[in-house]
């Protein structure tokens, strides 16, 4: 399991802590995660790709949210936490098993960009509702129209 999905789930977690020693200490509690709740996945809610990627996001958020976190982030200098843009790049990115970055670029820009701040960027829906200056629950109308336009090319990728 871990040769198979560790790529994709490791470019999930670097988007959003956007270093690579954070990521690599994330990867394995997210590995032991999947491991320890493998009995609560369910086939009927998606597939377990998606799953895995979730509990992968939401594990990255938290560790950014975590108080070591943030005091390490006060201990560190500056340049550790510099955003490279080509060492993030989707294009040629080889955790893309399953060339997710080209479906996703095929979203119209404002679903892409949706997906990109909540999923890569770990924003949540209150913060996007901040960030792009639009009401809460319009951020959670594109959201799921979003994810719903994603779900569609997804199965004709296939």
């Amino acid at each position: 399991m871990y040769d198979h999905y560790s790529g994709a789930l490791y470019g999930v977690i670097l988007r959003i802590v956007q270093s690579k020693e954070y990521t690599e200490e994330i990867i394995q509690d997210v590995f032991v995660k999947i491991w320890n709740s493998i009995h609560q996945y369910d086939v009927s809610k998606g597939r377990f790709y998606t799953w895995m990627i979730n509990i992968a996001r939401n594990t990255a958020i938290d560790y950014l949210k975590s108080k070591g976190f943030q005091n390490q982030l006060k201990n560190q200098s500056l340049p550790d936490f510099v955003y490279d843009s080509t060492e993030l790049s989707t294009t040629n990115d080889s955790s893309d098993y399953i060339g997710f970055a080209s479906v996703l670029e095929s979203l119209e820009k404002d679903k892409k960009e949706l997906i990109d701040l909540a999923y890569y960027q770990g924003y949540t829906q209150n913060e996007i509702s901040e960030k792009l200056k639009i009401p809460l629950g319009t951020v959670k109308t594109k959201m799921r129209n979003a994810l719903m336009k994603l779900k569609d090319l997804l199965k004709d990728y296939q």
